[in-house]
Protein backbone atom coordinates (compact mmCIF):
# COMPACT_ATOMS: atom_id res chain seq x y z
CA UNK A 1 0.00 0.00 0.00
CA UNK A 2 1.30 3.41 -1.12
CA UNK A 3 0.11 6.63 0.73
CA UNK A 4 0.99 9.80 -0.83
CA UNK A 5 1.55 13.21 0.79
CA UNK A 6 2.74 15.97 -1.12
CA UNK A 7 6.50 14.25 -2.12
CA UNK A 8 6.76 11.72 0.86
CA UNK A 9 5.18 8.39 0.54
CA UNK A 10 4.60 5.49 2.81
CA UNK A 11 5.65 2.24 1.23
CA UNK A 12 4.37 -1.09 3.55
CA UNK A 13 7.27 -3.27 3.44
CA UNK A 14 6.95 -6.87 5.28
CA UNK A 15 4.16 -5.39 7.53
CA UNK A 16 5.97 -2.06 8.51
CA UNK A 17 5.09 1.65 7.37
CA UNK A 18 8.64 2.65 5.64
CA UNK A 19 8.45 6.82 4.67
CA UNK A 20 10.10 7.76 1.94
CA UNK A 21 10.62 10.69 0.36
CA UNK A 22 11.56 11.99 -3.23
CA UNK A 23 14.26 14.43 -3.65
CA UNK A 24 15.88 16.30 -6.52
CA UNK A 25 19.00 17.97 -7.53
CA UNK A 26 19.48 21.07 -10.31
CA UNK A 27 22.49 22.12 -11.68
CA UNK A 28 23.45 24.67 -13.95
CA UNK A 29 26.89 26.20 -15.12
CA UNK A 30 27.78 29.41 -13.66
CA UNK A 31 28.07 30.63 -17.02
CA UNK A 32 24.35 29.49 -18.13
CA UNK A 33 21.03 31.35 -17.74
CA UNK A 34 18.95 31.03 -14.83
CA UNK A 35 16.28 30.07 -16.64
CA UNK A 36 17.64 26.63 -17.05
CA UNK A 37 17.60 26.13 -13.69
CA UNK A 38 13.68 27.90 -13.11
CA UNK A 39 13.07 25.01 -16.18
CA UNK A 40 15.00 22.07 -13.78
CA UNK A 41 12.91 23.04 -11.02
CA UNK A 42 9.96 22.59 -12.94
CA UNK A 43 10.54 19.77 -14.11
CA UNK A 44 11.56 18.28 -10.45
CA UNK A 45 8.38 19.34 -9.01
CA UNK A 46 6.51 17.80 -11.57
CA UNK A 47 8.01 14.48 -10.28
CA UNK A 48 6.95 14.90 -7.15
CA UNK A 49 9.70 16.68 -5.80
CA UNK A 50 9.09 19.75 -3.55
CA UNK A 51 10.54 23.29 -2.92
CA UNK A 52 12.05 22.13 0.76
CA UNK A 53 13.22 18.53 -1.22
CA UNK A 54 15.31 19.76 -4.17
CA UNK A 55 18.55 20.60 -4.09
CA UNK A 56 19.85 22.94 -6.58
CA UNK A 57 23.45 25.05 -7.59
CA UNK A 58 25.68 27.02 -9.99
CA UNK A 59 28.76 25.61 -10.44
CA UNK A 60 30.54 24.30 -13.56
CA UNK A 61 32.45 21.82 -12.25
CA UNK A 62 30.80 18.59 -12.70
CA UNK A 63 33.74 16.55 -9.39
CA UNK A 64 31.49 15.09 -6.67
CA UNK A 65 34.18 16.96 -4.13
CA UNK A 66 33.13 20.82 -5.32
CA UNK A 67 29.15 20.23 -5.69
CA UNK A 68 28.25 20.81 -1.85
CA UNK A 69 24.34 20.85 -2.44
CA UNK A 70 24.95 17.17 -4.03
CA UNK A 71 26.66 16.20 -1.32
CA UNK A 72 23.84 17.40 0.85
CA UNK A 73 21.11 15.23 -1.14
CA UNK A 74 23.26 12.20 -0.90
CA UNK A 75 23.49 12.47 2.70
CA UNK A 76 20.27 12.93 3.52
CA UNK A 77 19.16 9.84 1.32
CA UNK A 78 17.52 7.33 3.11
CA UNK A 79 16.08 3.76 2.78
CA UNK A 80 13.11 3.72 -0.33
CA UNK A 81 14.16 7.47 -1.31
CA UNK A 82 13.65 8.59 -5.06
CA UNK A 83 16.96 11.11 -6.20
CA UNK A 84 15.45 12.79 -9.19
CA UNK A 85 18.05 14.46 -11.97
CA UNK A 86 16.17 16.00 -15.40
CA UNK A 87 19.31 14.75 -17.28
CA UNK A 88 22.42 12.41 -17.21
CA UNK A 89 24.29 15.91 -17.93
CA UNK A 90 23.13 17.59 -14.75
CA UNK A 91 24.35 15.37 -12.22
CA UNK A 92 28.01 13.29 -14.43
CA UNK A 93 30.59 13.93 -16.39
CA UNK A 94 30.05 10.50 -17.93
CA UNK A 95 27.90 7.64 -17.60
CA UNK A 96 30.97 6.18 -15.56
CA UNK A 97 30.72 9.00 -13.03
CA UNK A 98 26.86 8.30 -12.75
CA UNK A 99 27.27 4.49 -12.05
CA UNK A 100 29.57 5.61 -9.03
CA UNK A 101 26.70 8.16 -8.24
CA UNK A 102 24.39 5.57 -8.71
CA UNK A 103 26.52 3.44 -6.10
CA UNK A 104 26.45 5.65 -3.78
CA UNK A 105 22.58 6.20 -3.94
CA UNK A 106 21.68 2.12 -4.03
CA UNK A 107 24.43 1.81 -0.51
CA UNK A 108 21.47 4.36 1.26
CA UNK A 109 18.72 2.11 -0.24
CA UNK A 110 17.70 4.64 -2.45
CA UNK A 111 16.97 4.62 -6.39
CA UNK A 112 17.23 7.45 -8.76
CA UNK A 113 15.31 8.62 -11.76
CA UNK A 114 16.91 10.24 -15.07
CA UNK A 115 13.96 11.70 -16.56
CA UNK A 116 15.00 12.57 -20.04
CA UNK A 117 16.07 9.11 -20.46
CA UNK A 118 13.36 7.67 -18.80
CA UNK A 119 15.15 5.72 -16.32
CA UNK A 120 13.93 4.39 -12.86
CA UNK A 121 16.59 2.18 -10.88
CA UNK A 122 13.71 0.50 -8.97
CA UNK A 123 11.99 -1.08 -11.78
CA UNK A 124 13.88 -3.79 -13.21
CA UNK A 125 13.39 -2.15 -16.83
CA UNK A 126 14.75 0.72 -15.54
CA UNK A 127 17.80 -1.33 -13.87
CA UNK A 128 18.53 -3.50 -17.28
CA UNK A 129 18.48 -0.09 -19.29
CA UNK A 130 20.94 1.72 -16.40
CA UNK A 131 23.42 -1.59 -16.50
CA UNK A 132 22.91 -1.57 -20.36
CA UNK A 133 24.40 1.64 -20.76
CA UNK A 134 26.75 1.60 -17.88
CA UNK A 135 28.36 -1.72 -19.70
CA UNK A 136 28.39 0.59 -23.03
CA UNK A 137 30.10 3.11 -21.02
CA UNK A 138 32.92 1.28 -19.09
CA UNK A 139 33.35 -0.33 -23.00
CA UNK A 140 34.40 3.00 -23.94
CA UNK A 141 36.58 3.57 -21.05
CA UNK A 142 38.27 0.75 -21.29
CA UNK A 143 39.44 1.55 -24.80
CA UNK A 144 39.90 5.49 -24.41
CA UNK A 145 42.46 4.39 -21.58
CA UNK A 146 44.30 2.16 -23.87
CA UNK A 147 44.63 4.69 -26.26
CA UNK A 148 46.00 6.98 -23.63
CA UNK A 149 48.33 4.14 -22.72
CA UNK A 150 49.54 4.11 -26.12
CA UNK A 151 49.79 8.35 -25.92
CA UNK A 152 51.80 8.41 -23.00
CA UNK A 153 54.35 5.35 -24.11
CA UNK A 154 54.47 7.56 -27.44
CA UNK A 155 55.37 11.12 -25.39
CA UNK A 156 57.74 9.71 -23.27
CA UNK A 157 59.53 7.80 -26.05
CA UNK A 158 59.75 11.51 -27.81
CA UNK A 159 60.74 12.63 -23.95
CA UNK A 160 57.44 15.21 -23.77
CA UNK A 161 55.53 13.58 -20.90
CA UNK A 162 55.52 15.78 -18.01
CA UNK A 163 52.76 13.78 -15.98
CA UNK A 164 49.53 14.86 -14.50
CA UNK A 165 48.57 18.22 -13.52
CA UNK A 166 48.73 18.58 -9.78
CA UNK A 167 45.22 18.03 -7.97
CA UNK A 168 43.63 20.16 -5.67
CA UNK A 169 45.48 18.90 -2.88
CA UNK A 170 48.94 19.18 -3.88
CA UNK A 171 48.14 22.74 -4.12
CA UNK A 172 47.41 23.11 -0.91
CA UNK A 173 50.65 25.14 0.17
CA UNK A 174 49.31 27.54 -2.30
CA UNK A 175 45.87 27.55 -0.52
CA UNK A 176 47.12 28.12 3.04
CA UNK A 177 49.35 31.06 1.79
CA UNK A 178 46.91 32.94 -0.23
CA UNK A 179 44.15 32.24 2.90
CA UNK A 180 47.19 34.31 5.55
CA UNK A 181 46.99 36.60 2.75
CA UNK A 182 43.56 37.60 3.82
CA UNK A 183 41.98 36.64 -0.17
CA UNK A 184 38.72 35.16 -0.31
CA UNK A 185 38.00 31.73 -1.09
CA UNK A 186 36.61 32.13 -4.02
CA UNK A 187 39.59 34.66 -5.05
CA UNK A 188 42.18 31.49 -3.80
CA UNK A 189 39.58 28.75 -6.12
CA UNK A 190 40.20 30.58 -9.21
CA UNK A 191 44.07 31.62 -8.51
CA UNK A 192 44.24 27.93 -8.10
CA UNK A 193 42.25 26.25 -10.61
CA UNK A 194 40.40 24.63 -7.84
CA UNK A 195 36.56 23.94 -6.93
CA UNK A 196 35.56 26.23 -3.58
CA UNK A 197 34.82 23.13 -1.98
CA UNK A 198 38.52 21.89 -2.62
CA UNK A 199 39.49 25.29 -0.62
CA UNK A 200 37.52 24.60 2.11
CA UNK A 201 38.40 21.32 3.14
CA UNK A 202 42.21 22.27 2.96
CA UNK A 203 41.78 24.95 5.47
CA UNK A 204 39.30 22.94 7.48
CA UNK A 205 42.04 19.94 7.34
CA UNK A 206 44.72 22.99 8.39
CA UNK A 207 43.28 23.42 11.68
Amino acid sequence: MILRRINVRLLQVQGQLIEMTTRGYARTSTVEQVAGLTDQVAKLKAAGCTDQTIYQEQISSVKLADRVELAKVLGKLTNGDVLVFTSLSRVARSMIHMIEIEAAVAAAGASIQILDMAIDTSTPNGRLTFNLFGSIAQFERENMLERQKVGIAAAKAEGKYTGRAPTAQAKASKVMALNAKGLAKQDIAHACSIGIASVYRILKRAI
